[in-house]
């Protein structure tokens, strides 16, 4: 069932993102993330995409092997066993860094055949060692690019244009956006621009980066808005729970912790008060949005799940 048929209700739902485990361990650590959720009836799960990162390791012969130092594997399988073992929607981040079209155009069959009907389609993070993001030989350059490639699919247009009578794909697509800007915008009507372009290419809801104002996000709601821009907007919402977040989430994720909040956690004597300090705060902030009646609440958990359920059990 498409998103967009959830989320147009009169009530704000309840919705999380997780992460797949990494390479090598068992999907059972990402269950325990998400049972303690299950008695909260969340509408959707998102399952994020890492891209696989590399290093260069010197043989004996003095050449080089390409090794993988980072993999989250099983994206695609994942949101299949979610779906089957929880009965509710799952929805897959897809990302430019590290597909080609081909590639791209592969997982989203995967998905049809598997019966997903929402995606999450970003550009994703540069490397490590990359300045600026780089696609791959083939590959969407940004979120647009990829954004119009899953919506010609669901015209039945596919990488090779002379197949005849291709099913046609029926996807939902979801886009990001960032109440603070992405960090590679100009400023903020720029990035709108962008993003208006992105809905006019098929994107049907819009997911935004995690904030901790709320006044910013009511704020970039009314500019989408007077954009043309009328899709749902989703918040995405984080508790804080330890102090090395008031340095760490602001570099990470580009956006601002309010000052009466930074002065708190500052002056927080340990983690544990750190924790408490952002709950209350996330509890209030999930109420203010909830008055809003805001298309859901989503958060994102890391898969960690009791800092999240702490709030919720507050506000439904």
């Amino acid at each position: 069932m498409k998103l967009t048929e959830y989320i147009n209700t009169d009530r704000s739902l309840f919705s999380f993102e997780v992460l797949p485990p990494l390479k090598g361990k068992s999907i059972d650590s990402l269950y325990h993330a998400i049972d303690p959720l299950m008695e909260f009836k969340p509408a959707f799960v998102d399952v994020t995409y890492h891209r696989e990162e590399f290093i260069e390791r010197p043989r004996k012969d003095g050449g080089y092997d390409k090794i993988s130092t980072k993999k989250r594997p099983g994206t695609v399988a994942i949101c299949a066993a979610i779906m089957n073992k929880y009965q509710i929607e799952a929805v897959p981040h897809l990302i430019c860094g590290g597909f080609n079209k081909d590639e791209t155009e592969n997982a989203l069959i995967d998905l049809a055949f598997l019966g997903i009907e929402n995606v999450l389609a970003i550009r994703g993070d540069n490397l490590k060692d990359e300045r600026n993001f780089t696609p791959e030989k083939n590959g969407n350059g940004n979120a647009l690019e990829l954004i119009r490639q899953i919506s010609d699919m669901n015209n039945g247009v596919y990488q090779d244009q002379e197949l005849q009578n291709a099913t046609e794909t029926n996807f939902c697509i979801g886009a990001a956006g960032y109440p603070e800007k992405h960090i590679d915008a100009a400023n903020i009507n720029s990035d709108l621009k962008f993003l208006k372009r992105k809905v006019d290419a098929g994107a049907e809801f819009i997911t935004t980066q995690m904030f901790f104002d709320n006044e910013k996000y009511f704020s970039y709601v009314k500019r989408c808005r007077d954009f043309g821009i009328h899709v749902p907007i989703i918040p995405g919402i984080k508790p804080i729970t330890k102090k090395a977040h008031l340095r760490n989430l602001p570099k990470i994720f580009n956006m601002d912790i309010p000052e009466p909040l930074a002065t708190e956690l500052h002056d927080a004597k340990d983690d544990k008060a750190a924790r408490q300090i952002g709950i209350e705060w996330c509890i209030q902030q999930c109420k203010e949005l909830k008055a809003a009646n805001v298309p859901a609440l989503h958060f994102y958990t890391m898969s960690f799940s009791s800092a999240t359920k702490d709030v919720v059990s507050k506000i439904l």
